[in-house]
Formats: C-alpha cells, structure tokens, sequence
C-alpha cells in the first residue's frame, strides 16, 4: 500500500506541477528562463523528445514503450523480492511514480515537460522535472536498499 501511495502522490505532484507550467511560463527558445535565485535556481518550460537531459531526442514513441516494459518488469520483480524493507518500498514508489508520470506526458503530449533548471559553480544542469527527480532518487534509494540488504546478509553469515 506504501509503494502504490507513494506512487500516486508523484504522479499528482509530477501531472500538477508540469500542467501549471504548461498554463503559465512559455514554451522556452534558447535559453529562456524566469529566474527565481539568481545564478543557481531558474523555472523554464523546455518539451523534453528524448529521454534523461535530452538524449535520444526525438524518440519518445520509444521510450513510452520501453517505460512501459520497465514498469512491467517493477513489478513482476517486486513479486519476487523477499525483504521488502521500508527503503525498498519508497524507493519502488518513488521510480513507478515518476515513470508513469513520464509516461502520461509521452502518451498525451508526444513529449515530457521539463522546468527545474538548476546551476552550480557556473555548470549549468539540463532541464529536469518531479517525475524525473522521483525517479532518480529512488534508484539511489534502492541503490543503498541493495547495499544494506547485502551487508545484513554478511554479518549474518559471519555470526
């Protein structure tokens, strides 16, 4: 129930936030942005064709489907996890919630939303958006579950 709450709530927040910058910042050109702190954090609206950072652009028929099959497969792999820590199911929540709000946008749209545009030490970071930012951190999360589920298993082993 966590993971499919957790899930629902990034896909909301995710649907949310790109329809009311759809509504209200125009489509960027170049490098168009509104900035909110200067030299570190702007909101743009960039169409995003490809997937993370603008890679295979133009081929979001494609990654639609191949989000799809991640999601299939999310879940026949959570049928299979024994230990389903706290982490794991955050984690899982936080990648199917940002993959289906993606998805939405490639299905409706033919592209995804991206507005969160960020800069540090003068690097600009490309466009990302809530869907995206879900689906990083809960990799990482699993990442760590994965970490920890393998160190419990060797003090257990050595005990």
């Amino acid at each position: 129930m966590l993971i499919l709450s957790i899930s629902m709530t990034i896909v909301l927040l995710d649907q949310v936030s790109k329809f009311l910058v759809r509504q209200n910042i125009p489509l960027c050109h170049g490098m168009d942005q509104n900035v909110i702190i200067p030299g570190f954090f702007n909101l743009t609206h960039i169409q995003n064709t490809g997937a993370a950072w603008g890679i295979l652009s133009g081929l979001s028929s494609w990654l639609a489907v191949l989000s799809f099959i991640v999601l299939i497969l999310l879940v026949l792999f959570h049928r299979h996890v024994e230990s389903k820590s706290i982490v794991y199911k955050i984690a899982m929540g936080l990648m199917t919630g940002g993959i289906i709000g993606n998805l939405i946008d490639r299905l409706r749209l033919g592209c995804v939303t991206d507005f969160l545009d960020f800069c540090f030490w003068g690097w600009h970071f490309p466009a990302f958006n809530v869907g995206d930012s879900a689906i990083c951190i809960g990799v990482g999360l699993y990442l760590l579950w994965q970490f920890l589920e393998q160190k419990t298993g060797e003090q257990s082993v050595d005990h």
